[in-house]
């Protein structure tokens, strides 16, 4: 009796051959170029299978037998790839007749285990294993000819098994096995999430896989001939399984010929739609069943249409949309014949690289980037099948030339802007899409392409003009430990046109610390200093507070406890002869007193609510969480926050100060900062695409336009009195501030967080210099860093570069109203008396900002005429500058704490006031 019918034959079963390590879509080439691991010609010593009879339909194992014994199939090491099919004896004959009460028709096919035995002597590792890909180990050399011979009957035994079970609809449609393997669900392939600027361009694309899914109808039928004829060429003629295909491959494998694999569009699609990874011969069975029910659901283009969309490309490219685009820059939804079409010779190349699209260690594969030479012998194969296949003429066949590739392109990244700073706004992308309700699922599975609010010219200003790298920055040479964010709003739209808030895209962001998943925030955001005071003159003018009211500039003492006032001199304050000034000198000198009593009067929660209502949602108090500005109210902020929160003591972040500053240069409307103008998607039945969700403009008055217009009056003499006007005298509005610099051990020196903010009416642009990650102490040109120093330069850069690059013309600002009441209740000053009539006009009350009004003093320094040794300039016998170095016929400049101002022609020696630095670490 023979092995088959003998328990104790001295014949042990040998082992099925492992997969072929060769990368290409068919991993296995199908089952039938596998390649035996190392260790896979082994056999039993002296063991005999255990072979129990005839089997029915039942469960048993066969493994690999010890000396004299009975072998369980079921032992297989890993490498082998063992997996079972069914649960009868291997060995047993399988009942293959019907229950005696089945109906006609069905013929009752038991489930066979076919399993590889445990090998006993090894070579290298296997293709799962350590070493790489599987070969031929030294125990093929040691086999006997009869062994080999015992070898190759039984392998041809296993595939013939595996053809019976695989033929005809009778067989396969009718066993247990076909029934038992449920269809997957037609599987919805991710693709690819593109992130455009205003104009289109693309700033990244975001996903797992560079996939855009096309629909069946669109895709150019020369495309899906070139790919059934470089892979399937039976395709329109199989019913999912290719017979012949799978006999000859297997003769060839088995037999020493030529290895090939027999999977036919629809195995492989098969595969991956119900996820088959193992390598096996039950895998090559489901698949071939699954392939049968595809075949039976789907038409034959539908079939096609969803390997097209799956499969690999190379070079991150999934899905043939995408590897047009890549390699040819081509759409294959093009109509054949159109301008841009896709070319049957461009077709075939891309159908060629599908068999290998990535180099492996044992070969090039067929990218004609990476394998010119080998590409182009797959492609000459491709046009072939086509030709014999009549899709395309002997004409085209003849003219054919390989063509012209795109090169592997250095942006070719899944993220593209993953590396720059405009990569940071996707933190924002994503935030908004939540808001928008779409899902991170929703977003996962990709097909989406979002257009922002960036315009390419903002953005690259705001960067050349922040960044450190940029040679054209003030940032340049400066230490790596300082960071500059700068945000570019229109105020019309609340679009974000520009957004630089770091280098690193994966770093901290800068501008609004919000966490790299775009749902919260990783840090405190910084201290606005005299910025702040736009929201503390907005809260005042809504109490009635008129800019022309009068203020103890000097009061430095509240409610037991002393503030600062941003270094202003006591001898110069308000011009240096009084201590009392208007609200409008308080703001361009940027006083801190004056503020800080405004707030106490009209009470510091209208300061907060003044702020929210500009755009600040968020303020982090000296300790304690964040504050939600929109979901608390006056009882919790003064709670939180003391009347320092006139002049900037609290902690905010750039990205909604902007929106702030942004609806105060829009004259108190507020239109909210985004990033998203709007989201499409691809419509799975035309291919087009139709936009899903959009901004919602929704402008809001905020403040009293009156108001506002006497607010940008006084703040459009800041950027001159910061010596930051912009080119060509255009209009501008803006701020400075400054805050202290803190170590942590109540060492208040220094500057840690500098600003410029402002704007011209079609940008608002906010600007903050500070600490890259931990706080420093800032210098500037071998001083404090001020916000009128680094940031103001910054700034200006911003603005003009932006305005020179979309050539917008100047636009002014409002003339101002003058509102409010000069005799608030709330000013707490005493104005100068009046002058006695007929008494000329003193010229020194302009000083303060027309030092041209003061040169005509050349004696005894009160601006009479005369010869003298005056002390330089107009004034009242100490001079407005304190000390300083004059030249003769005509008084110089000096470094005191006044204005700037030249002294008078002469024969003195006087001295004009120093740059006035009005700010110091406390809140310029």
């Amino acid at each position: 009796m023979n092995s088959y019918g003998d328990p104790q034959s001295a014949r042990a079963r040998a082992r099925v051959p492992g997969p072929s390590a060769a990368s290409t879509p068919d991993d296995d080439q199908s089952g039938y170029d596998e390649r035996p691991a190392p260790d896979a010609y082994r056999r039993s010593t002296g063991g005999r299978a255990s072979v129990s009879g005839a089997a029915s339909v039942g469960s048993a194992s066969v493994g690999s037998a010890s000396v004299g014994g009975r072998a369980s199939v079921g032992s297989a090491r890993p490498p082998a790839g063992s997996a079972p099919v069914g649960s009868a004896r291997v060995g047993g004959r399988a009942s293959a007749a019907a229950p005696v009460n089945a109906g006609p028709g069905r013929a009752s096919v038991a489930r066979a285990a076919v399993r590889p035995v445990s090998p006993a002597v090894g070579g290298g590792p296997g293709p799962d294993g350590p070493g790489g890909h599987g070969r031929r180990g030294d125990a093929e050399k040691i086999l006997t000819k009869a062994a080999k011979r015992r070898r190759r009957t039984n392998i041809l035994t296993a595939a013939a098994a595996v053809v019976v079970i695989l033929l005809g609809v009778g067989v396969v449609g009718g066993t247990y096995f076909f029934d038992d393997v449920d269809l997957p669900p037609q599987k919805e392939e991710a693709q690819t999430n593109v992130i455009l600027d205003a104009k289109g361009t693309i700033l990244a694309k975001l996903g797992d896989q560079n996939r855009t899914v096309v629909p069946q109808a669109k895709i150019s039928k020369v495309v899906q001939h070139a790919v059934a004829a470089a892979e399937d060429k039976n395709f329109y003629r199989h019913n999912g399984i290719d017979m012949k295909g799978i006999v000859r491959a297997a003769w060839n494998n088995f037999t020493g010929g030529d290895t090939q694999g027999a999977s036919t569009i629809t195995q492989q699609y098969a595969r991956h739609a119900a996820d088959l990874k193992e390598i096996s011969y039950n895998r090559k069975l489901r698949e071939a069943v699954i392939a049968r029910k595809l075949e039976s659901k789907y038409e034959k283009d539908e079939l096609m249409a969803m390997y097209l969309n799956y499969i690999y490309l190379g070079e991150g490219r999934y899905g043939i949309e995408a590897a047009a685009q890549g390699y040819f820059g081509k759409s294959v939804m093009t109509p054949e014949g159109s301008k841009g079409a896709i070319t049957p010779y461009e077709a075939a190349v891309l159908a060629s690289i599908i068999k290998q699209p990535e180099p492996t260690a044992t070969h090039k594969g067929y990218d004609p980037n990476y394998n010119p030479v080998d590409a182009k012998d797959r492609w000459e194969y491709t046009m072939k099948n086509m030709l014999e296949e009549k899709w395309i003429t002997p004409e085209v066949y003849a003219a054919r030339q390989y063509p012209k590739v795109k090169p592997v392109s250095k942006n070719n990244c899944k993220t593209c802007a993953a590396d720059k700073p405009v990569g940071m706004i996707m933190r924002h992308v994503n935030f908004e899409l939540r808001e928008m309700g779409i899902t991170e699922a929703e977003f996962q599975r990709g097909g989406m392409t979002v257009t922002t609010t960036i315009d390419p010219e903002v953005q690259k200003a705001a960067e050349e003009a922040g960044s450190r790298k940029s040679k054209e920055s003030p940032m340049n040479g400066k230490p790596k430990s300082y960071q500059a964010a700068v945000i570019g709003i229109d105020p019309g739209t609340g679009r974000v046109l520009g957004y630089y808030a770091g280098d690193d895209p994966n770093g901290t962001d800068y501008g609004s610390y919000m966490n790299g998943e775009g749902t919260g925030f990783s840090g405190r955001g910084q201290s606005p200093g005299s910025t702040m005071k736009i929201y503390t003159l907005a809260a005042g003018l809504r109490e009635g507070i008129s800019f022309e009211t009068i203020w103890d500039s000097t009061k430095k003492r509240a409610n037991g406890r002393e503030i600062n006032n941003a270094g202003a001199d006591p001898g110069t304050i308000c011009g240096g002869k009084k201590k009392n000034c208007d609200l409008e000198t308080a703001t361009v000198k940027s006083y801190n007193f004056p503020f800080y009593w405004i707030a106490d009067g009209i009470g510091r929660d209208k300061v907060v609510a003044a702020a929210r209502d500009a755009g600040l949602e968020h303020m982090w108090p000296d300790n304690g969480p964040v504050v939600d500005l929109t979901k608390t109210d006056k009882s919790t902020w003064r709670k939180n926050f003391d009347n320092e929160v006139a002049f900037g003591q609290y902690h905010v972040v750039p990205l909604e100060h902007a929106e702030g500053v942004s609806t105060i240069v829009n004259q108190g409307v507020r239109n909210k900062a985004h990033f998203i103008k709007s989201v499409s998607s691809v419509d799975p039945d035309t291919g087009k695409k139709k936009v899903v969700k959009q901004e919602k403009l929704a402008p809001k008055r905020v403040f009293d336009k009156d108001q506002m217009s006497d607010l940008s009056g006084v703040m459009a003499k800041i950027p001159a009195h910061a010596e930051n006007t912009l080119r060509n005298g255009r209009p501008a509005i803006a701020k400075s501030g400054t805050w202290e610099f803190d170590d942590g051990k109540d060492n208040h020196t220094g500057s840690g967080d500098t600003w410029f903010v402002g704007g011209i009416p079609q940008l608002a642009a906010t600007v903050w210099v500070g600490g890259a990650g931990n706080k420093v102490e800032l210098r500037d040109n071998g001083g404090d860093m001020f916000g009128s120093g680094t940031p103001a330069a910054i700034w200006e850069k911003f603005i003009d570069s932006v305005t020179k690059a979309l050539d917008w013309k100047q636009e002014p600002f409002p003339e101002r109203v003058r509102t409010g009441d000069k005799n608030s209740q709330y000013a707490n000053g005493e104005a100068p008396p009046p002058p006695p009539e007929n008494q000329p006009p003193d010229l020194n009350q302009n000083c303060q900002y027309f030092p041209q009004f003061c040169n005509n003093g050349n004696g005894n320094g009160n601006g009479g005429p005369g010869n003298g040794t005056g002390n330089g300039g107009p004034g009242n016998g100490t001079g407005n500058g304190g000390p300083g170095n004059g030249g003769t016929n005509g008084g110089g400049t000096g470094d005191g704490g006044g204005d700037n101002l030249p002294g008078g022609p002469g024969n003195d020696t006087g001295t004009g006031g120093g740059a006035d630095n009005e700010e110091n670490n406390t809140g310029g």
